[in-house]
């Protein structure tokens, strides 16, 4: 019982004093440490192969040196090996990798031009059949093999493959699904790729021609759109070959040539093949094969002559006029002008003859051929027409961009001029700027109204007008206007996929430019169509899409919420995960956009039921990340919401929220610290001098938070809540209370299990333990003996469990603990505590440093003793020596630091301690020379003069 009968009486004030860092008045100079940093560039002015000399000078005034340039003497390692490497290979490279750049750098056309990569995945989803296609397959499905044969007899196998390209050696293969038409695409695209990589140059020409011949055939014509895609992926690849080709025929010694080269730079023997594959692809019999190849390796002019692009272009939009088919003529134009742009963007002229070409064939697309070809395959005029959009779009953008606005408006009169004109003016609108369309919106409004009803889908019209205001705004004075003209045939529209497909679009148009009386009306229409017949159900994705656009545009709450229609909106969101997803996008908007907590009555009931809606989406099956994407967004709701100095409202909320979001855990906890935070801000506002009512509303606070917690199944979260909650009693005065809580969480304690999940993971719950358990010390030193319950009865009841605690074998958390209840003992027979709460006795003002206070503390003092030693004792077997060394190490230093060492038998323990610590050789050297230190500075203070004795009985052992 030595060690706290006579553990050291501490004047906190004065050790604190000693403690304090001195300050030392400091000149930093120049010098700051959130200063930026100067870097010194040091120029290599000559460098030896060897590295063996090298001056460097300094482009920086500044006089600070670049740590790695010193080190490396002013030479780059990497920069040694790089001079060190083969000098051709090196220039190749670098050449290579520069010409890579300028290409980039130098592109004529700017990244505001929409390039066709990213309108092929729309194509092909948009436009597909569940009608059976047919695929004419040759022997090139089969794996190229090398010929090594002389020749000769080459050149006579190459001129029997030729013929055979036109004969009919071909078998079709029929009845094939969409899915395996584009499997059988992508094998000819490979078959390219193999026959090229193996030196079987003409089966390659084969193999795209076969694929060209294919865009002739319009049997399945609305699949017509997406086969052009997947075939002209396979003619994109062909030209890229054979112009790579050609360009490595022309690097003389390794050099290659450079971007912007002039035909003088090729050399023959590249001119030659060049010429030889014109030469080939002009001997194709049918034109559209050989239309497509020629213009697959447009690029190839190069390398020919200066005019040779200039030239072909003309000649290869004059070749369009020959195809008599008008949607196999448009995607031929298409490619063209994608080629085009890709090769000599510069080149305009040639694109718009292309264009105006089409409008003087415009009027094929109503003739009777075409109206026999519909009839045939069962396809309405509307959806046929819809099936020339990507081309003319893509014409018509390729055209506009950077055009003056003088050919646009040439352009746009020429397509008015012209009957059934509906095709055309949509795709006006597609590709033109939107600034261009929104400045001229009353005219393209009464150019939709004169359009043929039969012909192309009128809503698409007006959709595409509301795509160009969504994104430019037209003349203040026609916003109105336009609005009503817009709505007008909208709402008229019968089928409910056309009416929404419409007016999500027009949504947005609503909402910039006008109020919420406005944006009302519109949802209210929206309502009045996809209600009936449930259509909404087949809607979903364009009714989330008005929702965003509205919450984008009006993300005043208090202003959202007295939109009449928007609740009832919500409604038609039936299909549970979609009504969530959509509840989720209105509370981020909330959260993100709500500065301000709020009050305000309509706001809390909408948000309330719009939480509760997520809130019971959750069930068994629910993932934890959503769950927990869920509480954050119900927890960023409660936060913002407060009701100034009406507290007891306050409370009735987060009461009405326990019952609402019972289910998620985080949302309980979230509730229980607001809580407490509300207990704590009355007990400012009272500056801790509750009155009658405010003590029992405090009161009222600590039991929601005791009725709580026990609900929730995190266990380390229960005790810490315990804890916390009763530290906030404690402050509030509400003893008892407080004694509730702590008795509960030292009920808790044996109920931790020894593995917990952290993240997903499974880990030891010691350390966590532990760390719970000393802080709960440090709140037990302030905590007031209950006067039925005897001395320190919560320390006792903790000290029970502890010991009947199933620890790990391996484990010395135990003894760490029983060190750490020896500070609080320590601490608790001080005169005066360390720290108090405000209006709160603790034991030094309750027991006045009673004698039989401080005998009960030194009978707990030599059991907890007793049980270190013990466990000491039980680590004298060799694998467990390294442990029993720390510990004693760990003991000694808490004697030291908490005992009176003037006691001989605490003294005569300490160095037994040290010993035992030094005995095996696992002691660290350095730990044990720096706490001699330690200790023979302290025999330096006052009070202190016994070190000095006891410095001289710790010898210092050597490791051996």
């Amino acid at each position: 019982s030595c060690f706290l009968r006579h553990a050291r009486s501490r004047n906190y004030a004065s050790e604190s004093e000693v403690c304090k860092l001195e300050s030392v008045p400091l000149d930093f100079g120049d010098y700051h440490p959130l200063k930026p940093i100067t870097v010194t560039e040091s120029k290599t002015k000559k460098m030896n192969r060897k590295g063996s000399t090298s001056s460097t000078s300094s482009s920086s005034s500044s006089s600070m040196m670049d740590p790695l340039s010193s080190v490396l003497d002013g030479t780059d390692p990497l920069s040694l090996f790089a001079a060190a490497a083969d000098p051709v290979t090196t220039t190749a490279a670098m050449d290579g990798t520069r010409r890579k750049r300028d290409k980039d750098d130098s592109s004529a056309v700017g990244i505001d031009f929409e390039p066709w990569s990213s309108k092929r995945g729309e194509i092909l989803a948009r436009y597909t059949t569940t009608e059976k296609l047919s695929i004419v397959s040759g022997s090139f499905f089969r794996k190229a093999t090398n010929t090594g044969s002389a020749v000769s007899e080459k050149v006579r196998t190459r001129l029997e493959e030729l013929d055979d390209l036109e004969e009919g050696s071909q078998k079709e293969l029929l009845n094939l699904t969409q899915q395996d038409y584009m499997n059988r695409i992508e094998e000819l695209n490979q078959s390219l790729k193999d026959a090229w990589s193996s030196d079987q140059k003409v089966k390659a020409l084969k193999i795209v021609i076969q694929c060209s011949k294919l865009l002739s055939d319009t049997t399945v014509i609305q699949f017509y759109p997406s086969k052009f895609v997947l075939i002209t992926d396979i003619l994109d690849t062909f030209g890229k070959l054979v112009y790579e080709r050609i360009l490595s025929m022309c690097a003389d010694n390794r050099v290659s040539l450079p971007d912007n080269f002039s035909p003088e730079n090729v050399n023959d023997t590249a001119k030659e093949t060049c010429l030889n594959w014109f030469f080939k692809i002009a001997s194709i019999r049918e034109l559209i094969p050989r239309f497509y190849v020629e213009a697959a390796i447009l690029k190839c002019n190069k390398f020919l002559s200066k005019t040779g692009i200039l030239e072909c272009l003309p000649r290869l939009t004059s070749m369009i006029r020959g195809i008599g088919d008008p949607l196999v003529a448009v995607y031929s134009r298409a490619y063209l002008c994608r080629v085009g742009m890709e090769v000599a963007p510069q080149l305009k002229e040639s694109l718009n003859k292309n264009f105006f070409d089409f409008l003087l064939m415009f009027k094929q697309i109503h003739g009777d051929t075409v109206q026999n070809q519909l009839v045939g395959q069962h396809v309405e005029m509307p959806l046929y027409l819809t099936l020339y959009s990507p081309a003319i779009d893509w014409i018509l953008q390729c055209i506009a961009y950077h055009a003056p606005e003088v050919l646009l408006t040439e352009m746009m009169e020429r397509c008015k001029k012209l009957g059934n004109n509906a095709l055309l003016l949509n795709s006006v609108m597609s590709a033109f700027r939107a600034e261009f369309i929104a400045a001229r919106s009353m005219d393209f409004i009464a150019m939709i109204k004169e359009c043929d009803e039969s012909g192309f889908p009128k809503h698409l019209l007006f959709r595409s007008l509301g795509l160009n205001l969504a994104l430019a705004d037209p003349p203040e004075n026609d916003c109105l206007q336009i609005l009503n003209e817009a709505w007008k045939v909208i709402t008229k529209l019968k089928n409910p996929q056309d009416y929404i497909n419409c007016a999500e679009v027009w949504v947005e148009y609503t909402c910039r430019h006008f109020t919420k009386r406005e944006v009302n009306t519109v949802l209210a229409d929206v309502i009045k169509h996809m209600t009936p017949d449930r259509a909404f159900e087949d809607a979903y994705p364009q009714l989330q899409s008005i929702i965003q656009k509205v919450i984008t545009y009006i993300y005043d709450f208090s202003l959202l919420f007295s939109v009449e229609k928007f609740l009832p909106f919500l409604d038609m969101f039936q299909k549970e995960n979609v009504r969530v997803e959509v509840c989720k996008c209105i509370m981020e908007s909330f959260i993100k956009h709500q500065q301000e907590s709020t009050k305000d009555p309509v706001i809390l009931n909408a948000l309330l039921h719009i939480c509760k809606t997520m809130h019971d989406s959750v069930n068994a099956l629910t993932l934890e990340d959503e769950k927990r994407i869920l509480a954050a967004l119900i927890n960023g709701f409660i936060k913002m919401v407060s009701f100034g100095r009406d507290f007891e409202q306050q409370l009735s909320f987060y009461v009405e929220a326990r019952s609402m979001f019972c289910n998620l855990e985080p949302v309980l906890v979230q509730l229980i610290h607001s809580v407490n935070q509300l207990a704590m801000e009355t007990r400012k506002v009272m500056k801790g001098n509750h009155s009658r009512k405010t003590a029992a509303f405090v009161r009222a606070c600590v039991a929601f938070c005791f009725i709580t917690i026990p609900s929730l199944s995190s266990i380390f979260t229960r005790l810490n809540l315990y804890l916390h909650s009763g530290q906030v009693a404690l402050a509030n005065q509400c003893i008892s209370q407080a004694d509730a809580f702590f008795k509960a969480a030292v009920s808790l304690v044996p109920e931790v299990p020894k593995m917990i999940s952290v993240d997903g993971k499974m880990r030891p719950s010691d350390a966590f333990l532990l760390e719970f358990l000393c802080n709960f010390f440090s709140t037990l030193l302030v905590v007031p003996d209950h006067p039925e319950q005897g001395v320190l009865f919560l320390v006792r009841g903790l000290l029970n469990v502890i010991q009947d605690y199933t620890w790990e074998d391996n484990s010395d958390d135990k003894v760490r603990i029983y060190t750490n209840v020896l500070h609080l003992l320590s601490a608790m027979t001080q005169e005066a505590y360390i720290y108090h709460v405000d209006k709160v006795d603790s034991n030094d003002a309750l027991y006045g440093g009673d004698s039989k206070f401080l005998a009960e503390i030194s009978k707990l003092c030599e059991t907890v003793i007793a049980q270190i030693l013990d466990h000491l004792k039980s680590l004298g077997k060799e694998e467990s020596l390294k442990r029993q060394s720390q510990l004693a190490l760990y003991f000694f230093n808490t004697i030291v630091a908490h005992g009176d060492l003037r006691n001989n038998k605490l003294n005569q323990l300490s160095v037994s301690l040290w010993n035992l610590a030094q005995k095996h050789g696992f002691a660290d050297t350095k730990t044990m020379v720096k706490t001699l230190e330690y200790i023979k500075r302290q025999s330096q203070q006052p009070e202190m003069s016994h070190f000095t004795d006891l410095a001289l009985r710790l010898p210092l052992q050597s490791r051996t």
